[in-house]
This record gives structure tokens, C-alpha cells and sequence, in this order.
């Protein structure tokens, strides 16, 4: 069909950008747009490879700019061009602001070289603090942290951040055992997770105690992939790792660079996929630690004025047209995939990026104009497709990016050559909030199964889409986690095993429910927060004035899902079959089957067909179970339960038997050719396998029948040739074949 189709002929073949229109004809009338787009990135790519050698050489700048070890010294390279006089100084000159001052050069780039000391002893030792003093035009001194700055610790004293010279002698460095890079798996399954918050005890966890304890537990409840919040240095810590001060440093709170190298080589050999949620749509407005107003000016990294401020986030907003600021960003993505071998990015505000109104009061329908014009950032699309070029180049198998953008924009996850932005998934962003507005608007018998079944599969068919039930963001303060919507109060009292609630009895069943029906029909790939497996209660709430600066709730309440006598172990053990049975028959993946069946709201029972010949059924209904309650299929044949929320084994009721094997009838029903009838009991779901096809079944017998029909020829075969040898065994008979008779006869006796 796509081969006859005209539309799809004469846009199919075209390398200007507008190549995607052949599998979205909505996109025709904004070809100029998709041609603009693509020249801008193309000259500007163009331009990299003329001027800096191209994209892989440009993206390696962080080799050259800020502090570096050499031959003989440390060499210090920063952009400063609003600065009229540029010195670094600190702890291996006594914090004598004058003593090494740099030399300006083409572009407002500023060096200087620390020559050893006379003994040849490193002059900027490692562990040593130091900062830069930027003088401005009119005479302010302004101390400053080089931007390039790997590490930073922060000052007990004035509790600012204060760069640390990192440049550990080869015996104190890391030494990676494992591959660079990850494996792609098959179905993505993330684990979104935030090191400081992964200890049990109100403190900041740090990358060793997340490497020993906590990786093993994501690697057994069957995630395939990490994303690692709040790596990037942030002042801030309340802040979640978004109001980025540092870009090049990790987060000093919970350890070293040696340490953060050995959580990600540890999770490699785990068949783990390392992605880092990195924050190229913002940056942090304290100018006193990170970046903003570096060299004193407004408009250095970030665009003048008000255009440069984000009004909701009090934070700064790059100007992605500025050639400085691009190898900075893109820089910036190879240092952490070359220093600390991630494999991929989860971008962060992608819709801030995208749009010159970034999203603010703006509400996004779906129509395509909304998408396209003015007010659309084209350098911010051209520097979202070099950075997945780059990403791709540097790690074709798991370089992994995924855009957070609630606008919906059409092309977001299409391939560069394409016209394309590039990235390989979207979050899907409607989902957890539709959950959220469920559990705590209406009554469960009130949802409505149709809306319901929308949500989960309103997405573009041909971009790839993470679903989820919820994330960190449905948990912050203000909000709460799905399972604490669901059961609040009683999961401080009634969570034990011994324990009759009919609240957490609910909340425990829809909680299982939510889940299975948001990882299999809500996108290609799976994400939940770490805890929320288990239905982690409360909220997170980071130390703050408001809290007394607590750490009670910037935790994660491990012994809750390991204490045998509570329930969070049902939930637990739930999230670990879902796992499973995505391993075991594929369901979560890139262009697989899906049909939704039926979402009969007056039955509140959603059902649908996904990936391996796979049935998931979900009755709803607080109340009413279902006997012989029949659905249409794709598949005939034979089918077996392989998923089941009302088992006992994950604290359910057992209602449904696992041993039934159930025939579908040929009848037609709900527009499929074939159909069950099963038995759905109250708010459970349960996941039936089409083991053996009715066109299996009927060739497996076809290709018996021969065989059997030789082995019954056998046997009568095999009689006669035993009723002959006998015959010929037996000994010769002299005696009248009467006689003979007569002697075989048997005896009568008679009164």
C-alpha cells in the first residue's frame, strides 16, 4: 500500500527535511517550516565541521577548557568575553586574586599556564580549592567558579560551592572493569532513581552505598535500565537536581567522581542501561556558585533580558543560536559519556526548550499550527538534533535520549535524516496526571473505562512513548504517591498481613491494576520512581526552612518492602512478575501488536490484545465479578492465565484458577473473530497467553495423522507376523481334524 501511495511516493525519498511528511500527511502544510528547520541544522553542522573539525572534535572541548594538568603545569582556558581582566586563585597562592592573571585571546577566550613549583611538585595539587576573579568594565571583582569545573565541595563556612582542582595520582583513580557501554535491551524498563534519596536513613545516600545496595535490588525486580537524577552539582539540593549551578560536576553530597565511575561500571556488569536525567533546558540563577552572569554580563551563556529569565522557574534559559554555548552544552554530553560512561540522556524540560513561550500558559490541543511559526525556538530544534547526532555517533547500540515534552510536537522522535528532532522516546506526561485526577477527584465506580483507555493510547503512532503510572513528579510535596492517594492514613495502621482493611484492600488491588495497565498499553517502554514499586508512601519533600530542614521525607523506606508481615511485599513481588512476564512473552516493545478490544464503562472492564499473543482483561468494578463473561480475540486457540492480580501470592482473593485451559469459540464477537468467556472477578486484571493456535493445533495434527496411521499398519502388521510364527511354532498334529476338534472341545458334565 505505502509503495502505491502516492502521497507516501513523493515525499519518501527526500533529504531536506521533509522526508517525515510521507508517514504524516497533517505535516504537508508546514513543509517550508520542516525545510527551515533542517538548513539551519545543517549549516550549522556544516559550520562546526569547517571551522572546529566537526561535531565529534567540537564536542571534545572539555580536553581544552577550564583546569588541566599538563606538561610542566596546570592550564586554565575560560570564555569570559564580557570580562575586561581574568585571574585564578585559591589555595596554591594563598587566595591572592592578583598573582596569576590570564591573557585574553580571539573570541573573549582567556589562558594562563601554572608552571610546577621549582621541586617539581604539582603547583595546583589535587584536592586544592581554587576560583576565578572576573573584572568587569567597570571595575567590579567578582568571584566566580570556572564553568568547566568538575568538582566542587561546598564551604561549611560561607556554604557556597568552591571548585576542587580533581587530579587524583593514578593509584586513588578508578579503574573501570567493565565494558564502556551497555547493551540495548529489548524492552526498556527504567528505574528512575536519585542517589541521595536512596538511603533508608534521613541522611543523602552516597554513590557507594546506591552501587552496593541499592543497584542489586533494581537488577532483581527486573528493570533493564537506570536514569540517575541530580548528578549535575546544584546548590540547592531541594531543588532535585534541576537548578543546575555546575554542569561539568557531579554532585559532591553523595561522594567523588571515583565513586559515581563505580555505580555506573557496576551497573554495566549487570546488563544495566545508564541513562543521566541531564538539564540542557535551564540553568540555576545563583550567579555566586554556577554560571549565570559569569563574566558580569546578562547575556553571556543565556539570552538579554526578560527573554533570558523563565518566570515560573526563576532560573536562566540558554541561548542555543550562540556558537559558545553550543560547545558547551554538546561539550558537556560527551564528558559525561567519556569520563563516566553513560550511555544515554533523559533531557529535561524539552518544552521550555522548543518553544519561545516554553510552554507557559499555553495550552497545547493537538493542532499542528501550535507546533510550527514564530514562536517556535529553531536554534533550540537545531541543537536538540546535533546533540542526538552526537549521542548516536558516540554510542550507536544504548545511546538512549529521551524528551520530556508535554506540547505533543509532531516529529520530536523522529530520526534526523528524517527531518526529525531526533530523540528516541517521549515521556508520556498525560498518563500519571489522568491517574492522579482518578485517585483523587472521583470514586473508582465513576471512571470512565472509555476516557480511561483513551489516555493510555493517545500518542503519535509512529514516535515512541515511555509510559508510565507515575514518576517523582506526581510524589513531590504538595502531591503524593499513587499508593498514598489510594490508601493514606491506613497505611500507617493497616498495612500488616494479620490485618482486615477494606481501604488498603482497594488500594493495594487498583494500585496492581494501575500498573500492569499503564506498562502495557500506556507506550513502548516502562518508568516508575524508585520506591513507588511497593507503593512507597507519603510524598518526597527535600530539607528546607519549611520541613526544619528534615530528611525525613528525602528518603526511600526500604524495610517497608522487605518486612514479611507487611503488604508492601505483595505490591513488590506484583512489580517483579510484570517483569517476568514481559520477559517471557514480549508486550512492552517497539512496533508490537496492540488492539484495544472493548472499554465497557457500564461493566467498567477494559481489555485488549498486546504484543505475543497476549490477552490482558481488567474488571474495574468495586463490586461486580463476571462469570462467563465473554471477549473477542484475534487469536483462536488455547489460552492459560500467566499474570493474575487476585492471586495469593501477591495478596489477592485466588478467585481465578491457573491450571483452566480456555478454547475460544469461532463465534464473532466485538469485531474480533474469535472469543472467550472468562471469569473476571472484582478489581482484579488478569494477562491470558494464546499458547497453542486453533492453526497450530489443526497442523500439529495434520503431520501426526500420517505417522499414527503408519504405527496403527504397524501393529496389525506386527499381530499377523506374531499369529504366523505361532502357527509355525506349534507342534504337528496327527489326529483327525475332528479328533482334533473334539480334544479341543471343551468338557461338559451332565446330571
Amino acid at each position: 500500500m505505502a509503495d502505491t501511495d502516492p502521497h507516501v511516493a513523493a515525499w519518501k525519498d527526500k533529504n531536506d527535511g521533509t522526508k517525515v511528511i510521507a508517514a504524516d500527511r497533517y505535516l504537508e502544510p508546514f513543509a517550508d517550516s520542516l525545510r527551515y528547520r533542517y538548513s539551519k541544522y545543517t549549516e550549522i553542522k556544516n559550520a562546526i565541521a569547517e571551522s572546529e573539525g566537526g561535531l565529534d572534535k567540537f564536542a571534545q572541548s572539555y580536553k581544552s577548557f577550564g583546569l588541566h594538568a599538563v606538561e610542566g603545569g596546570v592550564e586554565y582556558r575560560e570564555w569570559a568575553p564580557g570580562a575586561h581582566a581574568v585571574s585564578i586563585f585559591g589555595d596554591f597562592n594563598g587566595w591572592n586574586r592578583n598573582s596569576h592573571q590570564l591573557t585574553r585571546g580571539e573570541f573573549g577566550i582567556w589562558t594562563t599556564t601554572i608552571p610546577d613549583n621549582d621541586d617539581g611538585s604539582p603547583a595546583v595539587p589535587h584536592g586544592s580549592k581554587v576560583k576565578v576573579c572576573i573584572v568587569t568594565p567597570g571595575g567590579m571583582h567578582l568571584d566566580r567558579n570556572p564553568a568547566w569545573a568538575t568538582y566542587l565541595i561546598q564551604n561549611q563556612s560561607t556554604l557556597l560551592f568552591d571548585t576542587v582542582f580533581w587530579n587524583p595520582p593514578k593509584e586513588q583513580r578508578y579503574t573501570w572493569k567493565h565494558r564502556k557501554h551497555a547493551s540495548a535491551p529489548e524492552s526498556l524498563r527504567i528505574y528512575e532513581c536519585h542517589v541521595g534519596m536512596g538511603s533508608a536513613d534521613p541522611k543523602v545516600g552516597t554513590y557507594d552505598e546506591f552501587t552496593d545496595n541499592i543497584l542489586p535490588r533494581i537488577k532483581d525486580l527486573g528493570y533493564t535500565a537506570i536514569q540517575i537524577m541530580a548528578i549535575m552539582e546544584h546548590a540547592y539540593y531541594g531543588s532535585f537536581g534541576y537548578h543546575v549551578t555546575n554542569f561539568f560536576a557531579i554532585s559532591s553530597r553523595s561522594g567523588t567522581p571515583e565513586g559515581l565511575k563505580r555505580l555506573i561500571d557496576t551497573a554495566h556488569s549487570m546488563d544495566l542501561v545508564v541513562l543521566m536525567d541531564v538539564v540542557h533546558s535551564h540553568a540555576s540563577s545563583n550567579s555566586m556558585d554556577g554560571i549565570n552572569q559569569f563574566d558580569g554580563t546578562d547575556h553571556q551563556y543565556f539570552h538579554e533580558g526578560e527573554r533570558g529569565r523563565h518566570s515560573l522557574w526563576d532560573s536562566r534559559l540558554f541561548n542555543y543560536g550562540h556558537w559558545e554555548v553550543i560547545r558547551f552544552l554538546l561539550s558537556n554530553l560527551r564528558w559525561y559519556m567519556e569520563e563516566y560512561h553513560f550511555d544515554g540522556f533523559r533531557f529535561d524540560g524539552v518544552t521550555s526548550m522548543l518553544y519561545k513561550h516554553h510552554g507557559i500558559q499555553v495550552q497545547f490541543s493537538g493542532n499542528y499550527k501550535e507546533y510550527f511559526g514564530m514562536h517556535v525556538d529553531i536554534d533550540a530544534c537545531v541543537y536538540a538534533m546535533l546533540a542526538n547526532d552526537l549521542v548516536k555517533e558516540l554510542n550507536p547500540d544504548s545511546g538512549i535520549t529521551i524528551a520530556e515534552d508535554v506540547s505533543g510536537m509532531p516529529t520530536v522522535c523522529r530520526p534526523v535524516s528524517e527531518g526529525g528532532l531526533g530523540f528516541d522516546y517521549r515521556l508520556g506526561m498525560s498518563v500519571p496526571d489522568k491517574w492522579i485526577e482518578l485517585v483523587s477527584k472521583e470514586k473508582d465506580e465513576a471512571w470512565n473505562m472509555g476516557n480511561i483507555a483513551f489516555t493510555l493510547t493517545n500518542r503519535r503512532w509512529n514516535e515512541a512513548t515511555i509510559g508510565y503510572a507515575e514518576s517523582h513528579d506526581q510524589a513531590l510535596v504538595g502531591d503524593k504517591t499513587l499508593a498514598f492517594w489510594l490508601m493514606d492514613a491506613a497505611m500507617y495502621t493497616s498495612m500488616g498481613l494479620d490485618q482486615q482493611s477494606p481501604v488498603v484492600e482497594r488500594g493495594i488491588a487498583l494500585h496492581k491494576m494501575i500498573r500492569l495497565i499503564s506498562y502495557a498499553l500506556a507506550g513502548e517502554a516502562f518508568l516508575t520512581f524508585m520506591g513507588n514499586e511497593f507503593g512507597h508512601p507519603e510524598w518526597v519533600d527535600f530539607p528546607r526552612a519549611g520541613n526544619g530542614f528534615s530528611y525525613e521525607k528525602a528518603r526511600r523506606r526500604w524495610d517497608l518492602a522487605d518486612n514479611k508481615g507487611l503488604r508492601y511485599g505483595h505490591m513488590q513481588l506484583w512489580e517483579k512478575l510484570m517483569h517476568e512476564l514481559e520477559n517471557n512473552h514480549f508486550f512492552c516493545r517497539k512496533s508490537v501488536h496492540q488492539y484495544v478490544v472493548l472499554a465497557h464503562d457500564g461493566d467498567k472492564v477494559i481489555a485488549f490484545e498486546k504484543g505475543d499473543r497476549l490477552l490482558f482483561v481488567f474488571n474495574f468494578h468495586p463490586t461486580q465479578s463476571y462469570t462467563d463473561y465473554r471477549i473477542g480475540t484475534h487469536w483462536g486457540g488455547k489460552y492459560r492465565v500467566v499474570a493474575d492480580s487476585d492471586g495469593t501470592n501477591v495478596g489477592g482473593q485466588g478467585r481465578v484458577h491457573w491450571h483452566v485451559e480456555h478454547q475460544t469459540s469461532n463465534s464473532p464477537w466485538q469485531s474480533r473473530s474469535h472469543s472467550l468467556q472468562l471469569y473476571l472477578p472484582s478489581r482484579t486484571c488478569q494477562v491470558y497467553y494464546c499458547f497453542e493456535l486453533d492453526s497450530e493445533a489443526e497442523a500439529a495434527a495434520a503431520k501426526a495423522a500420517p505417522a499414527a496411521a503408519a504405527e496403527t499398519a504397524k501393529e496389525v502388521d506386527g499381530d499377523a507376523a506374531v499369529v504366523k510364527a505361532k502357527a509355525a511354532a506349534a507342534p504337528t498334529d496327527t489326529a483327525a481334524p475332528d479328533a482334533a476338534a473334539k480334544a479341543s472341545a471343551p468338557k461338559t458334565t451332565s446330571a
